[in-house]
């Protein structure tokens, strides 16, 4: 048992996959930034495994600079998702952080705790079910960026979805699918739009509406990139939007704000990144409770709008 669990526990696979990914960009500078933000997930990681104590735990978190610091929170979400689904260690670590000492970064852990469904044979439907009813979609979002850039030929190439997956969730699947698409060298050849086309026509929103979160959250990349995503989203430019209205609403949320969120909120939204992330926060006003269309999927829906409008 101890050795399966130090195998489940252990992230030195994925390590050496994503530092083999770096070496494809022809850009040093995109290089030491995806390094950056690695090496911000993977200490998350590792403190949330070594940290009982939720305020230590975010006492070890706030040592990353805080432009990276939601990266950290990421690999933090994983790593007590994990403890809480394996025994003996099921203590409810994870919505013990939550509620407490990482309350100002409830996306960011979310996105991680998917991560789980890569690595656990979980039911996606009772996994979810542990969590916040509205943020637990974005688990989702945490998966598919998971699937996409370690499962690259089964997720992007032959386009499969992951079976059981619930109703919305295939949606917040792509959304994660396609901020990795954003994170691949693949966008300095200008293949971008060509990919997402591949996809059935009924998927290329929401994998545009992840584009949009890599590019305001991460960056990675300059103004350049960024302002030739607009053009090459077209008649999806809400969904690329309302991505960056949510990267947006997530650094403001835990008070670290970020050049390049500004810049991609003022491109794809037409307006500061505080003033996008005060769009997002009007449109949760009312939400209806979860029904054939989950509340989290009518936010989504209603910066859209408001955006096209």
């Amino acid at each position: 048992m101890g050795r399966i669990v130090r195998a489940l526990l252990s992230l030195s696979g994925d390590e050496k996959r994503f530092a083999g990914s770096i070496t494809a960009f022809e850009d040093e500078g995109v290089r030491r930034r995806l390094k950056a933000i690695g090496d911000a997930f993977l200490a998350g990681y590792r403190a949330a495994l070594e940290e009982k104590d939720p305020e230590a735990l975010a006492a070890r978190l706030a040592r990353t600079g805080s432009e990276l610091r939601g990266f950290a929170y990421e690999g933090a979400g994983l790593a007590l998702s994990l403890l809480d689904s394996l025994p003996p260690w099921r203590r409810h670590r994870f919505s013990t952080f939550l509620r407490g000492a990482g309350a100002a970064q409830p996306y960011l852990l979310h996105v991680g705790a998917g991560w789980v469904l890569a690595r656990l044979p979980v039911s996606p439907a009772r996994f979810l079910a542990r969590f916040d009813p509205l943020l637990r979609w974005l688990a989702l979002d945490g998966y598919g960026f998971h699937e996409a850039f370690f499962r690259w030929r089964r997720t992007v190439e032959r386009r499969r979805l992951p079976a059981r997956l619930p109703g919305h969730g295939r949606g917040q699947f792509d959304v994660g699918v396609g901020r990795r698409l954003w994170l691949t060298p693949e966008v300095e050849a200008g293949n971008l739009p060509r990919i997402i086309g591949t996809f059935p026509v009924d998927r290329q929103a929401d994998l545009w509406a992840g584009v949009g979160e890599a590019c305001a959250f991460a960056g990675v990349r300059g103004p350049e990139a960024i302002a030739g995503v607009l053009q090459s989203a077209g008649r999806f430019a809400p969904q690329l939007g309302q991505g960056a209205a949510f990267a947006a609403k997530v650094r403001a949320r835990a008070g670290n704000p970020a050049p390049h969120t500004e810049l991609a909120c003022r491109l794809f939204c037409r307006m500061s990144a505080a003033e996008a992330a005060a769009l997002a926060d009007e449109a949760l006003a009312g939400l209806p409770a979860d029904g054939e269309v989950p509340a989290f999927e009518v936010w989504r829906r209603r910066i859209q709008e408001r955006l096209k409008a």
